[in-house]
This record gives C-alpha cells, structure tokens and sequence, in this order.
C-alpha cells in the first residue's frame, strides 16, 4: 500500500512543494487548512498537484480538531508547515503568531502521544531562531537567541518537538530552515517585493523600490530542493534535527543587484533605503552550515542566491498573470 502524508499548511509554498514532491513519490498526500471549502489552491495548481490532495478542515490551536484529522487520516508521515511566516508581521501580532505555531505544534505531539500512533513527525524549525550569529555559520549545536516573536515562537516549537522525542520515543524532528524562495511566496516578502518592482520598472509602471536595511546578509535558497531535504528526513532511520541551507552568504544589497542587472537596470538609479522600514530587531548575518545533512542524508542544496534571482524573474517573465493578486 502506498505511504499516507499529512502536511499541515499544505496551500503554503512549501506545503504546495511538498505535496507534489510526496505525490509523484506515489504516496496519498492529505492536507489542512482552516476551512477546506475556501482554500487557496493557486500554489497547489501551480505545482500540479491540485485535485490530487485529500483536504481536512484543521485549526491548529483546537485539540479536538487536530485530534479528529489524525485519527481520520491515519498518515505514516505528519509534516507541519503551518503558522503565521512573517517575521515582519510576527512584531504587529506577537500572539496569534506564537498561538499558531507553538500551540498548534503541541497539539500535532500530543495528539501523537495520546494516540499511541506511529507517525513519523517533521516540523518546519527556523533560522530565525538563531539570531544575529555574528559572522559565523550556524549549525545544528549554535545557542537561539531569537531577535521577533516569530523566532521565539519557533525556538519553542523545536524545544518541544525534541522534548517529546526525548521523552516519549517519538520519531519527531525538526528542520532548521534558511531562508528559501519561489513564485509561491506572497508579494510582502522581501524577495518578491524586489523581483516584482525591479519588473514594473523595467516596464516603465514604477520608478522607485524602497527597501529597509540592504547591509544585511542572508541564506537564500530554493524552496522545491528544501522541500526534498523535510521528505528525507523522515526517510533516515534515527529521528534527528538537521539545519537546511545552502551555506553560502549574500547579501540584501547583492540580491537586488543581481536582479536589477539581470533586467538591464542600474540599482544606484532606483533603489532606496528608508530607515522607517527598519524592524525593531533584525539580524545582520544569517547563515547556515549544512554540513550534517549532507554528511548524513546526503542532501545538498544546488541553487544559490544568485539561480534564485533568475529563477524568479523568469517565473514572472513566463506567467505574468501570476502576478494578479499574489
């Protein structure tokens, strides 16, 4: 019989990923969202994998609505993607940030645990955990120091996944994600704002792009690859926790750079940055060390900051109506 996945946030870009990657894998794929008749399929339509995947209605912070979902999905492998994924928007709703995704993140465990259920467990961990890391690399053993409630909220989530591990001989893991992007990810994320603008004003629609901090150094990966590294994770056969991500450095100002030349635009001409889109706290430097993953999984990632810029642009150079409402 083929394996069953459930993947909470499975309309997100990476549930969308995901659950096509599980798909052509030849597994029955089930995913979540608040209320299944008014999902969002653009992304799963966009991977393909629309009309395929099995939808329950879940909210992640009622117990009972976990508990009902597990129980009818019966899954081999449980992947939580869910939760609110701005850092930016974590500093405006500090408490539905750390609601949805450290409680959401328990219930999916002790629904787990009072089950009884074999399920193997991935939760979606994050770089932001980490904090400002001071030029150096992080890895699998680096301190959190979490600098916006939705790094907090993540350190707290992967301390549980690994105190339920620990405790209760759960195959429960956590990936500690670097940043990764594609077309899926929504217009407010610095990435897309950067692609999107660059485009309006190689077509003559705008003439600024107006950015925050562009001294800052980040991991930026390619989400379909990230995606594969969740899958094999709850392939290995010991439950361990695994940073994801390139380990190459970039940063913000060469991002636009690099898309801005691509278009045949000079960024010096265009691009400003204001102070008031500062956040409260921000990290610097932001990177990761893949070297126990691919040392024990044999997972690398191909794409660098660089593919991902033209990636991107070509995704918005071949589906410009994409572009609607994204």
């Amino acid at each position: 019989m083929a394996k069953r996945a459930l993947v909470f946030g499975v309309s997100g870009q990476d549930g969308a990923y995901l659950a096509k990657s599980l798909l052509d894998a030849g597994y029955e794929v089930h995913g979540t969202s608040r209320d299944r008749e008014l999902t969002n399929r653009t992304h799963l339509a966009r991977t393909g994998a629309d009309g395929r995947v099995r939808m329950h209605t879940v909210v992640l912070t009622d117990f009972r609505s976990v508990l009902h979902c597990i129980t009818a999905a019966q899954p081999d492998e449980i992947y939580n993607l869910a939760g609110q994924s701005s850092v930016g928007l974590s500093f405006d709703t500090p408490i539905e940030t750390l609601d949805g995704i450290v409680v959401g993140t328990l219930n999916i465990l002790e629904c787990l645990r009072f089950l009884k259920a074999r399920a193997r467990f991935f939760n979606a961990a994050s770089s932001e955990s980490f904090g400002d890391i001071e030029g150096r690399p992080a890895t699998e053993v680096t301190a959190f120091h979490p600098r916006s409630p939705y790094g907090v909220a993540k350190a707290a989530a992967y301390w549980i996944v690994r105190n339920y591990r620990e405790a209760y001989d759960l195959f429960a893991c956590s990936g500690i994600l670097f940043n990764h992007e594609s077309p899926l990810r929504p217009a407010r994320f610095v990435t897309r704002k950067i692609v999107r603008t660059a485009m309006d004003i190689s077509l003559g629609r705008a003439q600024e792009l107006t950015l925050g901090n562009l001294d800052i150094s980040r991991d930026w990966g390619w989400a379909p690859e990230y995606v594969e590294a969740m899958r094999l994770m709850l392939q290995a056969d010991e439950a361990r926790d695994f940073v994801i991500a390139t380990g190459h450095a970039a940063t913000l100002a060469e991002f636009v750079a690099r898309a801005f030349m691509r278009l045949g635009l000079d960024p010096q001409n265009h691009v400003r940055s204001d102070p008031a889109l500062h956040r409260p706290l921000d990290l610097s430097y932001s990177v990761g060390n893949p070297g126990r993953i691919a040392e024990v999984l044999g997972w690398r990632a191909v794409t660098t900051m660089p593919q991902v810029v033209d990636r991107l642009i070509d995704a918005e150079l071949d589906h410009p109506s994409a572009r609607v409402g994204a």
